[in-house]
């Protein structure tokens, strides 16, 4: 089960939309946990903060997923 998000644009950066979905505190956590490989998108772990996420898109983090959606 996910929590959708959406977003104004067609695309968001990772680090960027893990601020907005409240699952982290700041820039400086965001780049940690991606960095750390604490996060996947679409089930596969990204280390890419300016990761563009599109619609559709599932992001995970400490158990806790998003789904994108733009529009």
């Amino acid at each position: 089960m996910s929590d959708t998000l959406h977003i104004r644009d067609e695309s968001i950066r990772l680090g960027q939309f893990l601020k907005l979905a409240n699952l982290i505190e700041s820039g400086a956590e965001a780049k940690e946990v991606i960095a750390d490989g604490l996060v996947s998108v679409n089930g596969e772990v990204e280390t890419r903060r300016g990761r563009q996420l599109r619609d559709g898109d599932v992001v995970e983090l400490g158990g806790i997923s998003v789904q994108v959606a733009s529009g």
